[in-house]
């Protein structure tokens, strides 16, 4: 494992670049930044709040999912978020170019349904993305949220999916025939098949949005956010014990990898033939690196 970077304030969301270099948001710090292979930190934009997940979308544009900014407790040298901001901003969704820096809103809400901490999104082959609202923690409350499906031109926003448990990783399959949602309280991973761009196949065992439990592994852990291998592998950043567990949906064993850090909060792929995992240890502000045994699985948008 190759550490890039130990400078980063919370990062999440990681895009790997065909140059070599890496998109993270710092949450804590508002901003989209830039890190290049030498480590060196460049604020690509300053978004506030809370900005959360990253993905590359239509015409290069990178779109954020923002939560509206967490209190945080920093603690032998480490940091973690807490509950709702005092200075909350409200979740929405952004774009951002990130040539000019210019960061537009999108949405705030879906049908009158205000976005509460929007955490991650994956974009399909049509040219719409799904994402996880994660919610908002409170001192004697929390959010019930959903999934939602949008357009990349501000046209269209729908809840697809309610209620989870405060959804956070998401991802496709590579036929983009079945959507993937990590919920980090439970440590599930669910797999929904899909009809077509933003609609849900039907129903299956008792549930009538028609998704089930991907096979787990044992143990006490959190799920955060999430990348799909070229095997068919998703692999979900875990929080608690610290690391990468990659769970199939056809029903083989799970796997783990452990990393340094209890707050392992995000992967993605990149480098050749896409066997470098980039992964986020977000409590002591780490981007590493290091080589995975299957290639991930070529993002829709993303040219590398």
């Amino acid at each position: 494992m190759a550490i890039i970077t130990d400078q980063l304030q919370f990062p999440e969301g990681p895009v790997a670049l065909a140059d070599g270099s890496v998109l993270v948001v710092e949450i804590a710090r508002g901003t989209l930044s830039r890190v290049d292979p030498t480590g060196a930190i460049d604020v690509v934009a300053e978004t506030g709040g809370g900005p959360n997940g990253a993905a590359i979308g239509p015409e290069g544009k990178c779109f954020i999912c923002n939560n509206g900014g967490f209190n945080w407790i920093r603690r032998n040298g480490r940091i973690y978020p807490g509950d709702q901001a005092d200075d909350y901003s409200g979740g929405r969704i952004e774009r951002v170019d990130i040539e000019s820096g210019e960061v537009e809103v999108l949405y705030e809400a879906a049908n009158g349904v205000k976005l509460r901490g929007p955490n991650d999104l994956v974009f399909d082959n049509s040219g719409g993305f799904w994402f996880t609202d994660h919610g908002k923690n409170r001192p004697r409350d929390r959010d019930r949220t959903g999934v939602f499906y949008a357009k990349a031109d501000g046209s269209f926003i729908e809840e697809v999916i309610f209620p989870l448990e405060a959804p956070n990783g998401i991802g496709l399959s590579a036929d983009n025939d079945e959507l993937y949602i990590a919920e980090t309280p439970t440590g599930r991973l669910w797999a929904y098949p899909l009809r077509g761009p933003g609609q849900l196949k039907g129903e299956r065992l008792d549930r009538p949005d028609g998704g089930r439990v991907v096979k787990g592994r044992n143990s006490y852990f959190m799920f955060d956010s999430l990348a799909v291998d070229a095997d068919g592998g998703v692999c979900v950043a875990t929080l608690i014990d610290g690391g990468v567990t990659t769970l199939y949906p056809d029903g083989r064993e799970p796997k783990f990898v452990s990393m340094p850090d209890r707050l392992t909060t995000n992967v993605c792929f990149g480098g050749e033939e896409l066997k470098t995992a980039y992964v986020t240890l977000s409590s002591i502000g780490q981007l590493v690196a290091l080589d995975w045994d299957v290639g991930g699985l070529p993002l829709n948008y993303l040219n590398l």
